[in-house]
């Protein structure tokens, strides 16, 4: 199997993670186990949950942690704050309400796009027209 540029860059190390991301940016996601300060948040105690189980976020970027284990950075809305998150942490909402907020946003764009294009047609045909 071969990979493109992209992939390589994204490929973990890790023998826990996929070898590609499993979730995509912007992808909605949900909380499987509660997530502690592993002292990382100076704001909160160490080892104080800072998001509770079924709290859901939006992927915000995808890195690695010294090199070999991916951390999705996600946004909680409702908490108001981001946390980075392993994949064993995270289930995709997608397989659970079949609702794809990425996939609709693409979609409209591909629908908007299309229409930017016949109108521009439309347009250029009329000024040939009344030339």
């Amino acid at each position: 199997m071969e990979f493109t540029h992209a992939q390589v860059n994204q490929i973990s190390a890790s023998t826990k993670d996929e070898i590609l991301p499993v979730f995509r940016l912007g992808e909605r996601v949900r909380i499987k186990k509660p997530i502690r300060n592993d002292g990382s948040n100076p704001f909160r105690a160490t080892d104080e949950i800072l998001v509770q189980p079924g709290a859901e976020g939006y992927v915000k970027h995808i890195g690695d942690w010294l090199q070999v284990i991916r951390i999705y950075e996600v946004h909680f809305i409702e908490e108001g704050e981001t946390y980075g998150c392993r994949e064993a942490e995270l289930e995709s909402t997608v397989d659970i309400d079949n609702y794809d907020e990425v996939e609709e946003e693409l979609r409209w764009l591909r629908e908007h796009r299309e229409e930017r294009a016949k109108e521009k047609a439309r347009n250029e045909q009329s000024q040939r027209e009344g030339v």
